[in-house]
């Protein structure tokens, strides 16, 4: 528990009050009681204390780049998704828990509402979601002969977490992959069909002058299929011209949310600095969603803004 939830438990005279409306009170009921509060609350508001807290408030100020850059960049890199992926229009909103209970990150990074639901902070575990069902019909229907399911997205993020750096929003667009099938092929599968999505649509493009530097790694056992990955895309080299493919076996960020084989995506500017600008690999969340460990699903995320900030595809550009 907070310290905030503390002493706000401790002024109120009221221990245990917090743990007491989650433990205690039906979800319908803590939803009933959330949305009196918040329209006791909202009932004191004047127009002046709004456009104050609209201000003041990070988490709803508009996004610092023009829509038209970003439609821009949205529209040249879904020209080039694969035929197999569908793409989606997420709600603004998923259910509550998506963010913690599917993908194990901290729930205090995702904002909660008083509905049960939670504002997206990461399209993945939407798509995630969405692609489970898809394949938990398709099984029920035709168990030895469901598809695989392929999902794409454009979604805005909102994030809670309070970011160190000045020039970082709380909210951001992301390009969002998800595919979902059965077995360890379909899971290297996959992970090569997004790389070479996002390697292809990327170079396409980029300004002359600007490279593209894959590093796999993986955290499953054996560590085997990263190689395999970087083998057969460097075997493909012919649809990702430039594409500089490495393993980095000592990295560590994304162990216990990635499960086996991941990536990361780095431009390779023209003055020698990278920038990473997408990641993604293997994660377990098919199985858990599903109860069957021979369920797979791989995603990636690749960050809009940062493109439309720094570069203007050449589809809009020529």
């Amino acid at each position: 528990m907070s310290r905030i939830t503390e002493r706000i438990e401790r002024e109120l005279g009221l221990p245990g009050l917090a743990a007491t409306l989650a433990d205690r009170l039906k979800p319908s009921d803590l939803q009933s009681l959330w949305l009196e509060i918040s329209r006791r609350q909202a009932d004191r508001l004047t127009p002046a204390e709004v456009l104050a807290a609209y201000e003041r408030n990070r988490f709803v100020r508009p996004a610092a780049l023009a829509s038209k850059r970003l439609r821009d960049w949205t529209d040249a890199l879904l020209s080039h998704l694969p035929a197999d992926f569908s793409v989606l229009e997420l709600s603004p909103v998923c259910p509550l828990g998506t963010n913690s209970a599917v993908a194990g990150v901290a729930q205090n990074w995702a904002v909660a509402t008083e509905r049960q639901t939670e504002v997206v902070s990461d399209a993945t575990n939407v798509l995630a979601l969405e692609a489970a069902s898809r394949r938990k019909q398709a099984r029920q229907a035709a168990p030895a002969e469901a598809p695989a399911v392929h999902l794409a997205t454009c979604h805005r993020l909102l994030r809670a977490q309070k970011y160190e750096a000045a020039h970082f929003s709380p909210h951001f667009l992301l390009l969002g992959l998800c595919s979902a099938g059965r077995g360890g092929d379909f899971e290297l599968s996959a992970l090569a069909l997004q790389v070479e999505f996002l390697a292809t649509a990327l170079r396409q493009q980029l300004p002359a002058g600007t490279g593209l530097r894959l590093a796999l790694s993986d955290f499953g056992e054996p560590t085997r299929p990263a190689e395999m990955v970087a083998d057969w895309l460097r075997a493909r080299s012919e649809r990702c011209p430039g594409l500089i493919c490495e393993t980095a076996p000592d990295r560590a960020t994304g162990r216990g949310y990635y499960s086996g084989c991941c990536f990361h995506l780095l431009l390779k500017l023209p003055d020698g600095s990278e920038r990473q600008i997408a990641d993604g690999g293997a994660v377990a969340w098919a199985g858990r969603l599903l109860s069957d460990s021979k369920e797979r699903m791989v995603i990636s995320g690749l960050g809009l803004e940062g493109l439309a900030t720094n570069f203007i595809p050449r589809m809009q550009s020529t």
